[in-house]
């Protein structure tokens, strides 16, 4: 697990995120994200630096558009972010989570 990853774990975890329970490393058909909330249908990914090799960004926005597809919402932040706001990257989640409630 990367710093952002326990970073935005401690975060979804002690917070209770507004009274969802979120799982790491979950399966979501051929894939794993990060986080996620099966009962917002909610999937959380952080990019760090195993995203930089050419092609990944086409790599990653397939994923995501798959992983959609299973009527999944999907976030997606930045390593660096997460490091340098994580109230900004909770606050976002927030949000999402407001509205889908």
């Amino acid at each position: 697990m990367t710093f952002s990853e326990v970073l935005l774990w401690e975060e979804l975890k002690n917070n209770n995120m507004m009274g969802f329970d979120f799982d790491r490393q979950k399966p979501i058909g051929n894939f794993i994200v990060d986080f996620y909330c099966k009962d917002l249908f909610l999937a959380i990914e952080i990019d760090g630096e195993s995203h930089g090799f050419d092609g990944a960004e086409e790599k990653d926005e397939k994923r995501q558009q798959i992983i959609e597809s299973y009527g999944v919402h999907f976030l997606r932040f930045d390593d660096q972010d997460v490091k340098i706001d994580i109230s900004g990257v909770v606050a976002t989640i927030r949000d999402c989570i407001e509205q889908r409630i």
